[in-house]
């Protein structure tokens, strides 16, 4: 068995983890913000992609991003992107220095960042509820 075999069940992990800490964050949520975080999707992704970097000027490291329009904004008129949250789970492997505790961790804590926006809060509001 090649790499390829090893990247993909290292990918099937790293997803499977996350699917459980977002799940179970979720399920520990109050009621109405459970409600608003089970409507926007999550999307596992390796990395950002080098379009994100060039175009959005995303740093390539990044370990999360939300896109599309706020909860507080309502439906978008079709042009922009239906929200969503992008979690980089390669990334947050390689920033947790390849520890299964701390990629869980840094999960949640990344989730709860980019629920965070999508519920309207910017950097200074989630830096203020340590979620920088």
């Amino acid at each position: 068995m090649g790499t390829d075999h090893r990247d993909r069940q290292l990918w099937q992990r790293l997803q499977t983890a996350a699917d459980q800490e977002v799940e179970a964050l979720v399920r520990r949520l109050p009621a109405d913000l459970r409600d608003k975080a089970r409507a926007i999707p999550v999307t596992y992704e390796p990395f950002p992609t080098q379009e994100m970097v060039d175009d959005d000027k995303l740093d390539p490291d990044l370990l999360g991003l939300f896109v599309g329009n706020c909860y507080a904004e309502g439906e978008s008129d079709g042009g922009d992107l239906p929200p969503q949250i992008l979690l980089f789970l390669v990334s947050l492997w390689d920033y947790t220095d390849h520890c299964e505790k701390d990629f869980r961790d840094e999960v949640s804590r990344t989730y709860l960042h980019e629920l965070g926006h999508y519920l309207g809060l910017d950097e200074g509001d989630l830096e203020a509820r340590d979620l920088d």
